[in-house]
């Protein structure tokens, strides 16, 4: 079995998965120009998710990251910070190839 990185850190306070550490079972990066968005966040002041904190990288639609593999990705570890534009969050980690 496959080991899928984990959101390592998620600092984006609207996010109804992100209560001291995203609660989501996986993410999903997504976007199509300039920095990847986390396809997962959703602007909610519940919270909700997992119990237990063990959000991973389900997958990657950015296939111009560095860290894309097959539509996986294979950082060690992904970081998820506030968005630009229209973007909620985006994936810190991402690194165009």
């Amino acid at each position: 079995m496959t080991t899928m990185p984990a959101v390592s850190e998620c600092s984006v306070d609207g996010c109804g998965y992100n209560h001291d550490g995203c609660h989501a079972f996986a993410i999903t990066v997504a976007g199509s120009d300039g920095s990847a968005d986390c396809g997962t966040f959703i602007p909610l002041a519940r919270k909700g998710g997992l119990d237990k904190v063990v959000a991973q990288v389900g997958a990657c639609q950015r296939a111009d990251c560095s860290f894309n593999n097959n539509l996986e990705c294979s950082a060690t570890g992904v970081r998820i910070g506030a968005g630009t534009g229209s973007a909620g969050a985006n994936c810190l980690t991402y690194q165009p190839a």
